[in-house]
């Protein structure tokens, strides 16, 4: 006769493995039902025109929608603690840009830690920008631009994506290494600070959205936020041909999981995400607003993620920027 010690223990084993073999169909028939793809700032901007063509892309992969929630403000710390609390399920994730993780916490409290609330999952868009003035202001080249900001302090002002964006800490980066002073006017999206660009409200922009405008002549782009030349832009200079090496502050957009998202999913969708980036219709699609894929491994984008933070809290550091 067994044993009930015996007997219980059988008995569990069984019903952990039975729950193992449920939890393993049920993530290899992932996804199942529509898939919640949080965009952390309003409609127009550059999350917005990376987001929707992953959207696409994705939903034609799997055969399941994934579906955009725009969740905007606070810098994007409204969509980032949304996707913290959501149940790790694997229906549930976020695609932002770099700066709600690498900056906006170090400049404030956020309700998610940017390492331990997530698990990175693919990388999917580093922004090829520059920094683009209104005609208005009667210069078109990069130098020019900065004997104005030295004649006329303060009078030239600049539209981010809001506070502690990458967008913002492009502005702080080149006050502190130019030496100048450019009015920082922070927005809920880019979108909204394109809007007021193009009516003159404001003189400056760095982001991808104001891109189509340069090409038809209502813009200036003074230079390129990237260590080398764009194949887009070939006579566009960097800022380390202008004389500033270093004071790019990469924008770079990745999809992540709430913390507890099971690995197979993870490595499932980091999978799907480096095929499509690899096809000439998504490359096409990218480039076509100044986007190159890196392809990364989610290990390798933690690794990164990390090494962001570190470089972001020094500019912050010696920049001495605070959220006004």
């Amino acid at each position: 006769m067994i044993k009930r010690r015996t007997f219980l223990k059988v008995a569990a084993a069984a019903f952990a493995g039975g729950v193992a073999a449920t939890r393993v169909r049920a993530q290899a028939g992932w996804p199942n039902r529509p898939v919640r793809l949080i965009l952390p700032y309003a409609p127009g901007g550059a999350t917005d025109l990376i987001g929707r063509p992953w959207s696409d892309k994705l939903t034609e992969a799997f055969g399941q929608p994934f579906v955009i929630e725009h969740r905007g403000g606070a810098s994007g710390m409204i969509g980032l603690e949304a996707a913290a609390k959501a149940p790790p399920d694997g229906y549930t994730f976020v695609l932002t840009p770099s700066a709600p993780l690498t900056i906006l916490p170090t400049l404030r409290k956020t309700p998610y830690e940017p390492t331990t609330s997530f698990i990175p999952v693919a990388r999917v868009g580093d922004i090829i920008s520059g920094f683009v003035i209104h005609p208005s202001v009667g210069v078109k080249t990069f130098n020019d631009m900065l004997d104005y900001a030295r004649k006329n302090p303060g009078k030239l002002s600049y539209g981010s994506a809001g506070l502690g964006t990458s967008t913002h800490m492009r502005l702080e980066m080149l006050k502190l290494r130019a030496n100048i002073d450019i009015l920082h006017v922070p927005y809920r999206g880019s979108a909204d600070s394109l809007t007021d660009l193009l009516a003159s409200n404001i003189q400056m922009m760095n982001e991808i959205n104001p891109l189509p405008h340069v090409k038809a002549g209502k813009l200036f782009l003074l230079n390129i936020n990237s260590p080398t030349r764009s194949a887009e832009w070939p006579g566009v200079p960097t800022l380390t041909e202008l004389g500033y090496p270093d004071s790019d502050v990469p924008g770079w957009f990745s999809i992540c999981a709430p913390v507890g998202t099971s690995a197979e999913i993870v490595q499932t969708l980091n999978a799907k995400v480096v095929e499509i980036a690899r096809t000439d219709a998504m490359t096409k699609i990218m480039r076509g607003i100044s986007v190159e894929v890196p392809l990364q491994t989610p290990a390798e984008i933690r690794t990164f993620l990390s090494e962001d933070i570190k470089r972001n809290a020094e500019v912050i550091r010696i920049a001495k920027v605070v959220l006004e």
